[in-house]
């Protein structure tokens, strides 16, 4: 025996479809909103104001950066010129580049020719960012992408 097809059941298959569809996106939509790591600055147009004459008095230091991770130690290196440089560091925050539910403070400490920390990391992406003051009283900030050396 057949039933017939009548307007509501093809109503009741496009309103199920369609509510489908809008459940997965606010599902994803919360979830972004959600593991948002947050806002850079609280005011952007503020920060905007003295963004190029920061940026050009970081630029002078001529400092180069980079960090690496191997197991769960995690190395810093400042050069300038070639030197390795032990600049006062106000701030730094080792985590993921999502999420700030795994963010740690590292210990650093100065070994002559980098900043070395204890952190507890895995596979993946990470990042490092990082506020420190030159002995010119120049603020320097930036985020370092940590490479994974295994």
């Amino acid at each position: 025996m057949q039933r017939e097809l009548t307007g509501w059941h093809v109503f009741t298959g496009f309103a199920m479809a369609f509510g489908v569809i809008v459940a997965v996106n606010l599902t994803l939509a919360f979830q972004a909103v959600n593991t948002f790591p947050g806002l850079e600055v609280k005011n952007s147009y503020v920060a905007s104001q003295s963004f190029d004459v920061d940026r050009a008095a970081q630029e002078a230091l001529d400092w180069d950066l980079a960090g690496s991770l191997r197991g769960n130690t995690l190395r810093l290196t400042i050069l300038q010129d070639g030197k390795a440089l032990s600049p006062a560091i106000e701030e730094a925050i080792f985590g993921r580049a999502t999420s700030v539910a795994v963010d740690q403070t590292p210990a650093f400490t100065f070994d002559g020719q980098a900043y070395v920390a204890e952190v507890e990391a895995g596979r993946g992406n990470w990042n490092l960012r990082l506020k420190m003051r030159a002995i010119d009283g120049t603020l320097f900030q930036q985020r370092v992408i940590v490479q994974v050396v295994e």
